[in-house]
């Protein structure tokens, strides 16, 4: 035992053997663990005896501890509730921390005269909100039966003016507010049923009792035109319901909480049961060394919970839980009715169990071989290029139609997978004509100049290694622009073939061949390609304004100027064709006798 392990094991011998939390800080007196225990002083002894027993995780904690402080409580359960709050504000670097950086899903009620019911991912002020939800597939599937089922519009078409029907109303899926089938009281009554469809989470059977009730009277009344339309409702329903029932009927409200660990990673993962169905799942991996799952599950059940999460009357588990019963308790205190942690051992309930445990063993496959995979890729490009593997990987690719829109985009790779968030265009703006080498490095000076400004955050950091779409020629064009702003990044092309396959990587010396069975191969094709998507997208976008703009200059009194203001305000031609001139006229810039242009050219063609 070294002299530091003594000293903190003899300080730890003082501690009384009571109820408390410990508090484990480093040689820069950081809180980097904290802990509760029943009795301080058997715990705390336990860090700095023998490390035999002792997990990876803890023996490095161990290696960091320089001091430690505790706090005294007068139960185990009132040293659960501060280590839960201390955690909570310290986020200590050994405790196990749910990062969840994870984008979140929602169902939107559009808040337009005629509502609509869609899947988003962001919240603004301008709806109704249902969630949030961690699954977007869910949501997917939620919207998309509620669309179904009440025979809703999925399209954007305004309904206060008539046109002709989609195909989903002649197959039988919408009831053609757009056509004036339906009055927008009868509409809305639809929306409203949508949504407590939705907000039950799945209820059929309620849903299935209440219609058939009415159904039966409206036939009793003869009117059988609506007790044919609640008939074929009850029809969805019944049909949705048979592709969505998963689970057994004893317990509808439940989350199912397990595990599967492979290669120093754990996920756990968690189904979540409303009204006998799954309603959302999150799973969250972590570095995983064999640690106690007992005590694994006990920091993730409580942090899991401690967020803004539903609370559910029952956990099922696949392991049992480190202080159940405290968490038990805990969880019952905040959700204001008994809650219970469970694990199964035959049964329903046992095969939901397995059910999780496969979702968690299929998305920890899922990670482990991408990673694996693109680890490996991006390790071959270093070899391949004498670089050390690069994590962040910026590309550029230069589009232009006959010399004309002549555009520019830039893609990032980190860690071997797509940064959409870091992806900008340009527009050149130095030279009107086509010259790519001379596009390309403007393109480079730019974004090195954005670098030095340092205001976009895609611009903030430097790439490991630059790749051009073209050879020796892109790159000569753009070494004196990095020289210029003294800046070292590997810049190297990348070459296709005459059937626009990936050939080679281009460097000043010559092309560097790459095999096809080579994952360094996929890696290049998958970055050329996708810059290659995104710079012939933004060029196609530009081409198409230019056009539907010049279609509005042949109208009289429409300039660059309103033409650019008509289609900020309205989005796309199609609503501008649409627009009424009182619609028009709201537009800022557009007088009376300019609408009354626009209509009539629109409509008196």
């Amino acid at each position: 035992m070294n002299e530091k392990a003594r000293i903190l094991k003899d300080k730890a011998n003082t501690l009384p053997t009571t109820p408390g939390v410990y508090i484990m800080k480093n040689n820069k007196n950081e809180i980097i663990y904290i802990g509760k225990a029943k009795s301080l002083k058997n715990r705390v002894t336990q860090y700095f005896g023998s490390d035999t027993n002792h997990t990876e995780k803890v023996r490095k904690m161990v290696q960091n501890v320089e001091t430690f402080d505790f706090i005294l409580c007068d139960s185990e359960f009132e040293a659960f509730l501060l280590e839960n709050s201390l955690i909570k504000q310290n986020q200590p670097k050994y405790n196990i921390l749910l990062k969840d950086d994870k984008g979140y899903h929602y169902i939107k009620i559009t808040n337009e005269k005629w509502k609509k019911i869609i899947a988003v991912k962001q919240v603004t002020d301008d709806g109704e909100y249902i969630g949030p939800y961690n699954s977007g597939s869910i949501v997917r599937e939620t919207v998309e039966a509620a669309q179904k089922i009440y025979k809703l519009p999925t399209c954007n078409r305004s309904f206060d003016k008539f046109s002709k029907p989609c195909l989903n109303y002649h197959i039988g899926l919408c009831d053609a507010p757009c056509r004036g089938n339906i009055s927008l009281s009868d509409y809305l009554k639809n929306i409203n049923q949508a949504i407590s469809f939705i907000k039950k989470g799945g209820a059929f059977d309620d849903e299935i009792k209440t219609m058939r009730k009415k159904m039966d009277e409206a036939a009793e009344n003869l009117d059988f035109e609506y007790a044919a339309k609640l008939r074929d409702r009850i029809a969805a329903i019944e049909k949705v319901g048979q592709r969505q029932k998963v689970i057994a009927s004893t317990y509808l409200n439940q989350d199912i909480v397990a595990s599967a660990a492979a290669d120093g990673k754990i996920c756990v993962q968690v189904l979540r049961f409303k009204n006998g169905h799954i309603f959302d799942e999150e799973h969250f991996i972590f570095d995983y060394d064999g640690a106690d799952k007992s005590e694994l599950y006990y920091e993730f059940i409580r942090q899991f919970y401690n967020t803004n999460r539903d609370l559910t009357p029952r956990i099922v588990v696949d392991f049992e839980v480190l202080d159940a019963e405290i968490l038990e308790r805990w969880l019952s205190d905040k959700f204001g009715k008994n809650v219970s942690i469970v694990k199964p051992k035959i049964g329903e309930q046992l095969k939901l169990v397995g059910m999780c445990q496969t979702n968690a063993a299929q998305n920890l496959s899922n990670l482990i071989e991408r990673d694996g995979r693109e680890t490996s890729a991006l390790s071959e490009l270093g070899e391949l290029l004498s670089i050390p593997a690069p994590k962040h990987i910026e590309a550029y690719d230069i589009s232009n139609f006959s010399g004309s829109n002549n555009v520019a985009a830039m893609v990032v790779f980190v860690n071997g997978r797509p940064k959409k968030d870091l992806y900008r265009r340009f527009k050149i703006k130095s030279f009107v004509g086509q010259d790519d080498y001379r596009s390309m490095a403007e393109v480079i000076d730019r974004r090195l100049n954005e670098f030095e400004n340092g205001a976009d955050i895609a611009f903030n950091t430097l790439p490991d290694l630059i790749l051009l779409d073209g050879a020796e020629g892109q790159i000569n064009a753009v070494l004196p622009i990095l020289k210029a702003h003294n800046i070292n990044v590997p810049i190297f092309g990348m070459v296709k073939d005459s059937k626009h396959r990936t050939r080679a990587i281009a460097a000043t010396g010559g092309d560097i061949a790459i095999k096809p069975t080579r994952k360094v191969y996929t890696l290049i094709t998958n970055i050329q390609d996708e810059v290659h998507r995104f710079a012939i997208s933004y060029n196609r976008n530009a081409m198409k304004k230019a056009m539907l703009s010049s279609e509005l200059l042949e109208i009289e009194g429409v300039g660059k100027g309103r033409a650019k203001l008509l289609l900020t305000h309205f989005k796309s031609m199609k609503k501008i064709r649409e627009a009424t001139v009182d619609e028009l006229c709201a537009v800022s810039g557009i007088n009376t006798a300019t609408a009354k242009n626009i209509f009539d050219f629109y409509n008196k063609k």
